[in-house]
């Protein structure tokens, strides 16, 4: 569909890159804290039944190191710590909670941007959850039905312009301009005042000192993680991968970063469908990008990286 603008229209679910909103959220709220040891046994489990997988990694003991590994037990603890936050009882409260915070991230609403018919993506609301267990003769539900919220699955759904609006947020440490198309910039790369008059500033009411360990995991990401294959030497790199599971063929590949880490120029999303692993196709293709935008080239040390990318065929059949 060459003329589908997926930078707008397309919803996804986000994936991994999700579990930094719930970091994020959980930490503005006190239900955790930045340093906060959870173990994985290879997935979360309950009652000693894994109900969601992960992969090895070493135990996380700080929200930086489980974003580094990605680990899908930290953040299943984390979001079902949120959801519960007004009793395990009552977890319509503490999801309205985090949903009041998805909105002022940009998610699941118009971001207002310049082209028609953009797309809002979508998070689930506790009302559609008593509906929807009521219809399966449920009275109500609980924290431990919907953890895959917490690490972007489910029903969660993103356009890839709110991704790349996410990674925004967290380079600027807790804001986002409304996204436009700009006519005409200043020699100086500024934004000519007269077509400044459209800038809104727009909070997402976390403070700046919780974004810190975010990006520090992120940058370690990169450096030492899922998404090793976006590192550049000369550009520090913060990023995220996703691998985003599909029924109907190879999982989506995600990855989304900002650069560099001190004074950002640069913030973008990569959603590859039937992409396979986040890490492995998402990750390089932002990587040049990025290195292209703020360098003017690639290196010729990562010229195979490019080549590599250029030969990819990621076309698949209906």
């Amino acid at each position: 569909l060459p003329l589908y603008n997926r930078a707008v229209f397309s919803m996804q679910p986000p994936g991994s890159i999700f579990k930094t909103v719930v970091g994020l959220v959980a930490m503005q709220e006190g239900v955790t804290t930045i340093n906060r040891t959870i173990p994985c046994y290879s997935g979360y489990a309950i009652n000693g039944k894994v109900q969601m997988g992960c992969h090895n990694h070493p135990t996380c003991t700080s929200v930086s190191q489980a974003i580094q590994h990605s680990c899908n037990a930290y953040f299943a603890h984390v979001f079902r710590n949120i959801v519960d936050m007004k009793g395990y009882t009552n977890p319509t409260a503490g999801l309205d909670i985090f949903n009041s915070y998805l909105e002022r991230f940009g998610i699941g609403k118009e971001l207002g941007i310049d082209f028609p018919r953009e797309n809002k993506g979508n998070f689930p609301t506790s009302n559609y959850y008593n509906e929807s267990y009521r219809k399966r003769g449920e009275d109500r539900w609980y924290s431990s039905y919907i953890m895959s919220v917490g690490i972007g699955q489910g029903e969660v759904q993103m356009t890839p312009l709110q991704i790349a609006n996410l990674a925004t947020i967290i380079a600027n440490k807790g804001y986002y301009y409304t996204p436009h198309f700009c006519k005409q910039f200043a020699q100086d790369g500024a934004v000519e005042l007269k077509y400044d008059k459209f800038r809104v500033q727009n909070s997402v009411y976390v403070e700046r000192k919780y974004f810190d360990p975010i990006i520090d995991g992120m940058e370690d990401v990169v450096r030492a993680g899922t998404g090793y294959r976006a590192y550049i030497p000369s550009i520090p790199i913060c990023g995220k991968t996703g691998t985003v599971q599909n029924p109907h063929g190879e999982d989506h590949s995600v990855f989304f970063a900002f650069a560099p880490k001190e004074n950002p120029k640069i913030a973008l999303a990569v959603y590859v469908e039937h992409g396979s692993a986040g890490g492995f196709i998402a990750a390089p293709m932002a990587s040049l990008i990025i290195e292209k935008y703020l360098h003017g080239k690639i290196a010729p040390a990562r010229k195979n990286r490019e080549q590599f990318v250029k030969t990819l065929d990621l076309m698949v059949s209906p």
